[in-house]
């Protein structure tokens, strides 16, 4: 019976004194040993408080040596850990903590302070414990073993990670150990991990991608993972090359921002070096565009491998193979680790290249939605097929290929309108850093394309170029009626772009 715990049992037991993670701000390494004496010290603190095995545990914290360290031996402690998202701001904060049930949160200064009044509000059910994402808290040293450890098995919940609440209050994903380590095992089994693989982190670890592909990828593997605060683009292959890291995991925006630096980059870095030990970078969270992709690749020469993940899957999905000659561009590749098919409204599975609804199946789906039987009915069915609300399609050869969300999909006179078509051709163009398109109200049509764009830093580009350039790649039917310019697109905690909040904030 596999269970995280089981795994860094099996990981000290091997070479406790192996490295599991490097954190570069505070120059600490981790080790397996370590992993396990902290998981062991938050037994014995949770325990002296009353917060029993099957309880949940929350932090607020960005990336480092200790907030890793929890989020491993709070499972390891037969708890559930409760990531949350401080991107989401406060009345989101303060909702996690409260319909979560957890009756104790980490947080660093920052948030404490940033967040005092979410904190404040659920202080008679909540105790927030200050700690350094990097040090910890002196809350949990000079305590004894607190006796024996709780009992786990594979399918107790060990991870309860909210989504990001775009359309709504966010929910609660039930993942247990079997699922967080099925994670593991389908980003281990589709990159060919080995234990001399070396993850680089730069995504935050309230996001299910940094949790399920850097962290559990590593875990299953006996690989390690270069944990940094969070994502920059002056440092980012200087931890590649110092750490001699052997892959990434990015999303689109990260992609786009190091390929716009690299023009301008200062620092000498010897790429063909770096290629000795870097063996691809992959991307998740969004669709990666395919011009996008080809610059990267272009640039330092380095492949990326496209992938899909989602939380109420433990993240990975799909990916494209490690061999670069079998990727196929603007696809997240093929199932791994899982079953995926394509139905169509009356949950029938479509022929090839016929568009319906992403479902997948396998040991890697979630449990089911906290405190929300409706919702866990409505996206898990009867035959354990989980209804991801993506829309697209599948090739002769397993290749699928996403065009869309169900709630994002623009409907213009009718017609359906993926809005990734319009975003692929405003990639295209060299000037363009971020791009999407949204659907926004129209008398005559029902809905209107538009779309947002953030151009490169010293790139100009007009309105109507963009325009001209969709109309002729797609027609005036698909192309957008307006496109504005942005600083900036919003996004999520991962990168990814928040496509929904568009038609607000064009309208302010």
């Amino acid at each position: 019976m596999r269970t995280v715990r089981s795994i860094i049992d099996r990981r000290v037991a091997e070479n406790p004194d192996k490295t599991f993670l490097y954190a570069p701000e505070c120059h600490r390494e981790l080790t397996w040993r370590d992993v396990r004496s902290i998981g062991l010290a938050i037994h014995a603190r949770l325990s002296s408080v009353g917060v029993g095995a099957g309880e949940s545990v929350a932090f607020l914290m960005d990336n480092g040596y200790w907030t890793t360290a929890l989020f491993l031996g709070v499972m390891y402690a037969g708890r559930v850990i409760v990531p949350i998202n401080a991107v989401g701001g406060a009345s989101q904060v303060e909702y996690v903590l409260e319909h979560s049930g957890t009756r104790l949160v980490f947080a660093s200064a920052r948030h404490c302070e940033s967040y005092a009044n979410a904190l404040a509000a659920v202080k008679d059910r909540v105790a927030a414990i200050e700690a350094s994402p990097d040090v910890g808290c002196d809350w949990l040293r000079g305590i004894g073993r607190g006796g024996e450890l709780p009992a786990v098995c594979a399918d107790d919940i060990a991870l309860m990670i909210y989504t990001s609440g775009t359309t709504g209050r966010p929910k609660g994903v039930l993942l247990s150990h079997k699922n967080v380590l099925a994670g593991g095992d389908n980003t281990a089994g589709a990159h060919e991990l080995t234990e001399d693989d070396r993850a680089l982190c730069v995504l935050p670890l309230c996001h299910i991608n940094a949790e399920m592909v850097s962290v559990m990828g590593p875990l299953v593997s006996n690989g390690s993972v270069v944990m940094p605060h969070g994502f920059s683009v002056t440092r980012f292959w200087s931890w590649v090359r110092d750490y001699r890291c052997t892959w990434a995991s990015l999303v689109p925006t990260i992609v786009s921002y190091l390929v716009d630096a690299e023009s301008r980059r200062e620092e000498n870095v010897d790429f063909a070096r770096i290629r000795e030990h870097l063996r691809f970078c992959r991307s998740a969270s969004a669709a990666l565009p395919p011009a996008t992709h080809r610059r990267f690749e272009k640039a330092f020469g380095v492949p990326i491998i496209e992938t899909m993940g989602i939380s109420e899957a433990a993240a990975q999905i799909f990916s494209n193979p490690p061999d670069p000659g079998r990727f196929r561009y603007g696809s997240p590749g093929v199932a791994y680790g899982n079953e995926a098919r394509i139905v169509d409204a009356d949950n029938r599975p479509v022929a090839a290249r016929v568009k319906g609804e992403i479902v997948v199946r396998g040991d890697n789906v979630m449990q089911g939605y906290f405190k929300d039987p409706e919702e866990t009915a409505r996206t898990l069915d009867a035959e354990g097929w989980l209804h991801t609300g993506d829309v697209g399609y599948m090739d002769e050869d397993g290749y699928f290929f996403v065009t869309g969300r169900i709630k994002e999909m623009i409907i213009k006179g009718g017609e359906n309108i993926a809005p990734r078509e319009i975003d692929d051709v405003l990639y295209g163009h060299p000037a363009v850093l971020e791009a999407a398109a949204f659907g926004a109200p129209c008398d005559r049509y029902g809905q209107e394309v538009m779309a947002c764009v953030a151009l490169k830093e010293g790139s100009e580009c007009s309105e109507e170029e963009l325009r001209a350039l969709c109309v002729e790649r797609l027609g005036g039917f698909k192309a957008p009626k307006s496109i504005h310019f942005l600083p900036e697109l919003p996004k999520g905690p991962s990168g990814k772009i928040q496509r929904l909040r568009l038609p607000e904030i064009v309208a302010t």
